[in-house]
């Protein structure tokens, strides 16, 4: 008998929470008639009966429709057609239904928000300057992605004449923009953060600040809040201290730049100098953080190369990162910290802050038992005892046991969230291995970063306060609908990488490539392919042919097909390819070539024939 399951029953509904659904018309198969079905996207909401006259144009379409009511006598609620959002399947439109479904709010900035953005042409007052230092003087730069026109921070180091060395981290003053509880201020709370999906970019603040005038582009005067630190070489701080001022950046600069100019041995100037100091130090921090505990966890990033005309994929690959990324993350992190203390210390009842909660011991299992298959120990009674293992974690002939094994501690691991500190007494951030820690770098694209901004301006005397800052209720509330918009902009970048996998697949016809075991389940394995970054499963339930002998062991865990026995980690290979039969919910398919299981496995594909070039789509 299987184990019984706890259930229970609906016994009332408090409120609804209906909202419009996308998704597509079962067009009724009676000549004439008016009313139809309508299955939305998401899986979860029952199927909803509308009165349509325009059936046959919306056949195809991703239409929005609304819930009117649900009589007790009826299978399906009752619906009205609100909008087509176009073609299924067409780029723009699942791009559309992908932003709705996630309650991603991205309509074009009203003129109430716009309103209050500075006139052009803009430029420093000497009113700005009041309160501020002038570090126009320093030899400051900026390390981004290729392409970033949104530069939140920017970074210098020199040495001081005691023979100490002086570390800046200066952010944009967003705050200094965007006034509090301005129509402006509102907008971007709502929004929350910025959500990046591939090859598109949806804005929490208006373009002129975010790749303008906030933006710490090279050979401009900019407004910003600096943190900035007295070193030795140990990296040791002596002093911090935070200040409002202006910078002049001197160069904008790519991961790939800034390393080339550290390893370029010709190189002698100040920004190049300065980039030494501060990679240097970033590595005695990285050691030191490592030491107390931090984890480094691993997620595999996938960058798609996109076709300049048709903006389609025409290539996947994953990122790789460089020592200068590691740099720009250490003192990021290390501004963080500093900045969380300060506003703690100053403001123990309101100050926005983020934790990592500690996962619980049973979220480790998974973890536990694929390490033990291969023999090797893990511990994880503390971050540190994770950490330590997972460094010395080896399989001898299998170099890329170790990445996987993080993938899978990454799965284990608790969300961080913001929260009021007057609301709260466990402050820990279990990753970074911080008794406490806050976002500060990015205020163009995180709302947290504002006010924690505009938290550290009062506690320095730079700014005024005013009464939503200092109640921690209203603080508590806001940190609710941040960590769900972070949440809902995870998952949109999620289903966007999803949804242009997709699409590079539907012009590669079927591929058969090398990828490992992730997970075991009852009738199926999880088969990660490093190549693409790509995660898939393998079923082995057969709904036509005689199903095969499957025996699933919990323990292992292990799944035993025919003869063959699947672990954790065992590499296979599997074909890919699209299967496009539901329109609505296209996804990747994944089938065993390698091991050759008689009636389960499927033959390898004829050499892959070589991709087409798409036709332009214009």
């Amino acid at each position: 008998m299987s184990a019984r399951k706890a259930t229970g029953k609906v016994v009332g509904i408090i409120k609804r929470n209906w909202r419009p659904f996308c998704g597509m018309l079962n067009v009724s198969q009676i000549k004439e008639s008016t009313r139809h079905l309508f299955t939305p996207a998401d899986r979860r909401i029952p199927r909803i009966r509308i009165e349509t006259r325009q059936a046959s144009t919306l056949a195809g379409q991703r239409i929005m429709v609304s819930i009117d009511g649900w009589p007790k006598d009826s299978r399906y609620p009752n619906g009205h057609f609100v909008r087509s959002l176009g073609g299924a399947g067409e780029k723009d439109t699942e791009q559309e239904v992908l932003l709705l479904e996630h309650d991603v709010p991205h309509q074009a900035f009203s003129q109430a928000v716009l309103n209050f953005l500075p006139k052009m042409p803009w430029a420093i007052t000497p009113e700005d300057m009041v309160r501020r230092e002038d570090l126009r003087h320093l030899t400051v730069c900026s390390v981004d992605p290729p392409g970033c026109t949104d530069i939140d921070d920017a970074l210098h180091c020199r040495e001081l004449e005691n023979g100490n060395l002086e570390v800046g981290v200066h952010i944009a003053d967003v705050s200094h923009f965007i006034r509090p509880g301005n129509a402006l201020d509102k907008e971007a709370a709502n929004r929350g953060t910025t959500v990046y999906l591939c090859g598109k970019r949806i804005d929490m603040v208006p373009e002129l600040l975010s790749s303008n005038l906030c933006s710490l582009r090279s050979n401009v005067e900019r407004l910003a809040f600096s943190c900035i630190w007295e070193m030795n070489h140990e990296a040791e701080i002596l002093k911090t201290r935070f200040t409002k001022s202006v910078i002049n950046s001197k160069a904008s600069l790519t991961y790939a730049e800034a390393q080339m100019r550290i390893d370029d041995t010709n190189k002698n100037d100040d920004i190049t100098k300065s980039l030494r100091g501060l990679n240097k130090l970033a590595k005695i921090l990285k050691r030191q953080r490592i030491e107390k505990g931090a984890l480094t966890l691993s997620s595999l990033e996938v960058r798609f190369h996109m076709d300049s005309e048709t903006h389609d994929p025409i290539d996947l690959q994953t990122k790789e990162l460089m020592e200068t990324n590691s740099m720009v993350e250490e003192f990021m992190l290390l501004a963080n910290i500093s900045v969380a203390q300060k506003i703690y210390d100053e403001f123990q009842e309101c100050a926005l802050l983020r934790k990592h909660p500690a996962p619980p011991p049973s979220n480790y299992d998974i973890l536990l038992k694929a390490a033990k298959s291969k023999d090797v120990a893990i511990y994880t009674d503390t971050a540190k005892a994770l950490a330590d293992s997972l460094d010395v974690a080896k399989v001898d002939g299998f170099p890329y046991f170790n990445t996987l094994l993080r993938i899978l501690a990454t799965r284990c691991m608790m969300q961080a969230v913001y929260f009021c500190s007057g609301m709260d007494n466990d402050f820990h951030h279990y990753g970074l291995a911080s008794p406490i820690y806050t976002h500060f770098t990015s205020p163009i694209r995180r709302y947290a970063d504002i006010i924690v901004h505009r938290l550290l301006a009062v506690a320095i005397g730079a700014d005024s306060t005013y009464p939503d800052l200092m109640d921690k209720h209203k603080q508590s509330a806001l940190c609710n609908n941040l960590n769900y918009r972070h949440k809902m902009a995870q998952y949109a970048q999620r289903a966007s990488v999803a949804f242009h996998t997709q699409l590079f697949f539907k012009s590669r016809g079927i591929l058969n490539e090398e990828g490992f075991v992730l997970f075991v389940r009852k009738n199926a394995i999880i088969v990660l392919i490093p190549k693409f970054g790509l995660e898939g499963t393998v079923f082995f339930d057969s709904k036509d042919k005689v199903a095969p002998s499957i025996v699933f062991d919990e323990e292992g865990p292990t799944l035993t097909i025919q003869q063959h026995t699947f672990r954790i980690f065992d590499k296979v290979k599997v074909t890919i390819s699209l299967d496009a039969s539901n329109i609505q919910h296209q996804k990747i398919r994944m089938a065993l070539t390698d091991p050759v299981i008689p009636g389960v496995s499927v033959p390898v594909p004829d050499a892959e024939p070589q991709a087409k070039k798409p036709k332009l789509d214009r």
